[in-house]
């Protein structure tokens, strides 16, 4: 992972201060860069208003500037960038030139009040794009992952280099995977196959009957104290209800550690 995506612009001040700097110190391990990114609405063009957007554009490139300086950037290359489309528009347009890594994004507001894990744009974004996902609870500070639980339903990984963030984690960190198999009464009899690179990957296996992956997760969550929760984003995966809306529920599913997830079979 050498390009990683932190959208700074969907959180409060110093929630945005935590999560930019878990991504810096997070791409100091992997020796990456950063780019940190907020969106400019351009006004719609007519008579003087060409010089009026532009200059709205430098003020969006000056705050992203003065946000970085909140951080310790450790040496890091932190990039910022202005998009003038929203963000599930642009980037994955911008993905195409760059080859983006990794999108570090946040959970919501970590309050019982607050009925929602992911918003509607990053779960927009944990849905749509092709990037891999690290969502971060608020105010979460980096900590080596050492100890990692990856959850699924099949063992068949169909897209070419879907474990390539895990592969990177474990050479950085020395990481010891735990494969926890749910298997509920949908499972198909090619489930029980396993892709020959997530068995290599693999430290210990499990596996548990449940009626959903959520709760299969939930339940082994907190008996295995791992750093990070790994899954896969498919159809019949661990948010098969974000396909139906943008946005999980803490109602669903709430963690208190980084969450990555993964590109599955669709």
């Amino acid at each position: 992972m050498k390009n990683i995506l932190i959208p700074l612009g969907l959180s409060e001040s110093k929630v945005r201060t935590a999560r930019l700097q878990y991504a810096i110190d997070f791409a100091k391990e992997l020796n990456a860069k950063v780019y940190a990114v907020e969106v400019f609405k351009e006004l719609p063009r007519s008579g003087s208003l060409p010089s009026v957007n532009q200059a709205l554009k430098g003020i969006a490139a000056s705050w992203i500037e003065e946000e970085i300086t909140k951080v310790d950037t450790k040496g890091v290359e932190v990039i910022p960038l202005v998009f003038e489309e929203e963000l599930l528009e642009a980037i994955p347009k911008f993905n195409l030139k760059h080859s983006i890594d990794l999108l570090v994004l946040g959970a919501e507001v970590h309050d019982i009040k607050e009925p929602c894990f992911l918003g509607e744009t990053t779960g927009g974004l944990v849905k749509k794009t092709e990037i891999p996902v690290l969502i971060i609870p608020q105010m979460y500070t980096f900590k080596p992952i050492h100890k990692i639980l990856m959850a699924v339903k099949s063992g068949t990984v169909k897209k070419k280099n879907s474990l390539t963030p895990i592969k990177e984690i474990l050479s950085t960190f020395g990481s010891e995977v735990k494969l926890l198999q749910v298997k509920t009464a949908e499972q198909l009899p090619e489930d029980s196959e396993f892709t020959k690179d997530l068995g290599e990957i693999v430290s210990t296996y499990k596996s548990t009957d449940n009626a959903t992956l959520f709760q299969g997760v939930l339940e082994h969550l907190n008996e295995n104290y791992p750093n990070l929760l790994c899954v896969f984003r498919r159809k019949r995966g661990f948010f098969a209800k974000l396909w139906e809306k943008n946005t999980v529920l803490k109602k669903d599913f709430d963690s208190r550690i980084p969450l990555l997830v993964l590109r599955g079979s669709d």
